[in-house]
């Protein structure tokens, strides 16, 4: 099993934004030396919800100051970004990197996101296809065209490619169950993310149906990776990893249902699943819910390691994304959760080898 943290760079407005963000670098380049397996900053836009607006500015950033840890991104929205600038963002950092380079890619789901941008939130899937075919081209072909509804490219180079070949892994979030087979056909590693209410009780028969599209279309499910995103807090008892974290969790919880809802008057977005689920949240968001549902895994050393290690033999995780700095969670109670991870959890769980069903 791999270890991996997400970075999301909220501010719930108590700190200066220059704070978070010597924070969330601080972090970052802290998880190399506490020998976890990568980072993944996400973007998101106008809002304390989360403004790390650039990963790959973010993930450069981080490549000069390490060596070895992964360089993910949880995720890049596609929808919002030029695809061809994508790939020639990410192909500069797998360079600067020495091939380091995961690309974690998604549609993107905040409206006032898209409304920033002046993007029709509702065609956000077809531009989410077009997009990902663009970027395997611009890497692996010495020149391309491409004819689309939102992108036309005739007869073009793009340049530098990456150096990991054929390309850099590409990693796509899934909440749906036609993502998740829509995954597997792309033939992309997988990204869950229990966080946004996927079931860690019930989501085997949903892997499952990920790793039969990948033998559909040729491919070996042995060869492909599975994420899970869970908010994780380690602390040297239960009660104070639960005392700690409870209230910044809940105000994740809360601003996450703020900013996925509709503006007033206006009907959710065709297909987004994921306003039902902020309506949801918001009438479930009681901290036993929340952890019952395994969207949170709190508590001491010896507790986090069994939580993780059950996850882990339900649904076949092979890469562990943790989510701590959540809510303004205070720097040294994260440095300490970071501690505890590397030299009490991180070692009882690297043996754990899944077996794809």
């Amino acid at each position: 099993m791999k270890f991996g943290m997400l970075h999301l760079f909220e501010n719930p407005m108590d700190r200066t934004e220059k704070e978070i963000v010597d924070e969330q670098f601080d972090i970052m380049v802290r998880a190399e030396e506490y020998g976890f397996d990568s980072v993944w900053p996400a973007e998101h836009h106008f809002s304390e919800y989360g403004y790390c607006a650039s990963p790959a500015v973010t993930l450069a950033a981080v490549a000069a100051r390490t060596k070895r840890i992964r360089l993910g991104t949880g995720v890049v929205v596609l929808p919002l970004n030029h695809p061809v600038r994508v790939a020639e963002d990410f192909a500069i950092v797998d360079l600067m990197s020495d091939g380091r380079v995961d690309l974690g890619v998604g549609r993107g789901y905040q409206p006032h996101e898209f409304q920033g941008y002046g993007v029709d939130q509702t065609r956000s899937r077809d531009m989410f296809h077009e997009s990902v075919e663009i970027i395997q081209k611009a890497w692996t072909e010495e020149r391309f065209s491409f004819d689309g509804e939102f992108y036309k490219v005739h007869d073009l180079s793009v340049r530098p490619k990456p150096l990991q070949k054929p390309h850099p892994p590409i990693w796509m979030a899934s909440l749906s169950p036609e993502t998740f087979q829509l995954c597997g056909r792309y033939g992309f590693n997988l990204m869950c993310a229990p966080v946004f209410g996927f079931d860690v009780n019930r989501g085997a028969a949903q892997i499952d149906e990920y790793r039969e599209a990948l033998r559909e279309h040729g491919r070996d499910p042995a060869q492909h990776e599975i994420a899970a995103l869970t908010m994780t807090y380690v602390a040297d008892s239960s009660q104070q990893a639960l005392d700690d974290f409870r209230d910044p969790v809940m105000w994740y919880y809360h601003t996450f249902a703020k900013y996925i809802a509709p503006p007033p008057g206006q009907a959710p977005v065709k297909g987004y699943e994921m306003y039902t689920r902020a309506r949801d949240f918001l009438q479930m968001a009681t901290w036993d819910a929340i952890v019952q549902g395994g969207a949170v895994i709190a508590g001491s050393p010896d507790q986090v390691v069994d939580r993780i290690g059950r996850v882990s033999e339900i649904c076949g995780f092979t890469h562990y994304l943790g989510w701590t700095r959540i809510g303004g969670l205070a720097q040294e109670k994260v440095l300490r959760s970071m501690e505890l991870m590397a030299t009490k959890v991180m070692p009882q769980l690297r043996g754990v080898v899944p077996s794809p069903s």
